[in-house]
């Protein structure tokens, strides 16, 4: 392939563009903000925040891929010690370990999980409506969605094995995302990619080789003129808190009544917030109907319970309502086959975390992108020797 744009320099665009600089291909990237990143940025200054995901999931397709080519060393190592300070908010309480049945339920492997059937339903009949409730709140951490009992059964059964898995899967780089996007970066010009940030696409360019559009879905569905490019997201209240650091403070907090999940990031990486501060982000999943104030009320009644004082010891805040950009969820009797095609004819590839391709969370972005490049490549090996 002689030449490739990409549209969108987030994750799923520099995996293209890496990928395609390294088959040999010129490669142009358009990013419409002065960074890249997209939803991958992490913020610039004492506190090192994330937009989008905190940690890659090792038993991804994505992860030999990342490791071969050193993007995400170092990583941030999870001391045991923090380990031990899970916590899971069952009945109005805190308690240090998760309900056995739930423990049981999330050993099943997703292939075992029906499609056409809801998880509520399935998980149920498993293992009681109690366990079931538990198990859906506690998948929420890898669904950012207010009600992952209504989804298919299948798609919540995958991120429930993998999130609750011996040795933990999670696995965090040092420096928050950030890092790995400038190594991305760093590698893609090495390949001779060139980046323009601050360059705004508002029609594909005509002529000059395929193109791959890795935007969130209603950009791309507005650049492309195909309004059917659609497909349901969570919605999501983030809580951003740096706090004075306190001895004992958990590890995580992990709402088994409602999805919600507080996550204390500084435990495995101290260098994400000042000396002496702990840098937490508060997930909490809302529905259609409500509101942020909603989603805020609920982390504030996590934090009473999990960290004490932390009113007194806060030191910085920051508030977010994630709407349509959390990844796709899939309703029963839907796969990740029918969202999307990667595929949009004529050249134009589609790409990120919410098309048609295989994983959780960012790997899908990661799988759809390489997916892409592969079909360009082919198409063109099969165009050459027509002409």
């Amino acid at each position: 392939m002689r030449k490739l744009t990409i549209v969108g320099g987030g994750f799923a665009g520099l995996t293209a563009a890496v990928t395609a600089a390294e088959a040999g291909t010129a490669v142009t990237l358009y990013e419409a903000h002065e960074d890249l990143g997209g939803r991958a940025r992490t913020a610039k200054g004492p506190y090192r925040t994330n937009d989008g995901p905190h940690v890659f999931y090792a038993g991804g397709p994505h992860w030999t891929w990342l490791k071969q080519r050193s993007f995400v060393r170092p990583l941030a190592p999870l001391p045991p010690a923090e380990v031990l300070r899970l916590r899971f908010h069952r009945d109005g309480a805190l308690r240090r370990t998760p309900p056995p049945g739930l423990l049981r339920l999330s050993l099943r492997a997703a292939r075992k999980a029906p499609v056409d059937v809801d998880f509520r339903t399935w998980a149920t009949g498993l293992a009681g409506e109690r366990t079931a409730r538990a198990a859906a709140a506690y998948s929420g951490v890898a669904l950012f969605h207010h009600d992952p009992g209504s989804l298919s059964a299948r798609f919540v059964q995958e991120r429930l094995h993998r999130s609750a898995a011996l040795p933990p899967e999670a696995h965090y780089v040092r420096g928050g995302w950030g890092e790995l996007i400038g190594r991305m970066a760093a590698r893609a010009r090495e390949l001779g990619v060139r980046i323009e940030t601050s360059s705004r696409i508002d029609a594909l360019p005509a002529g000059g080789g395929p193109v791959i559009v890795a935007t969130a879905l209603p950009a791309a569905a507005r650049l492309l003129g195909d309004p059917s490019l659609t497909w349901e997201s969570g919605r999501t209240v983030l809580v951003d808190l740096a706090l004075r650091a306190r001895k004992g403070d958990p590890f995580v907090v992990s709402d088994l009544d409602a999805p919600g999940w507080i996550e204390r990031f500084t435990g495995p990486d101290p260098s994400l917030a000042p000396a002496g501060q702990q840098l937490l982000q508060a997930q909490l999943p809302v529905g259609p109907d409500a509101s942020k104030a909603d989603g805020t009320a609920h982390a504030e009644r996590l934090l009473d319970l999990g960290f004490p004082g932390w009113r007194e010891r806060t030191v910085w805040r920051r508030e977010s309502l994630a709407q349509g950009r959390t990844g796709a969820v899939d309703r029963p009797g839907t796969t990740w086959r029918d969202r999307p095609a990667v595929d949009r004819g004529d050249g134009v590839y589609l790409v990120g975390d919410q098309v048609a391709a295989p994983g959780v969370l960012s790997e899908v972005s990661f799988t759809s992108a390489v997916e892409a490049v592969s079909l360009a490549l082919r198409a063109e090996r099969l165009v050459r020797p027509a002409r």
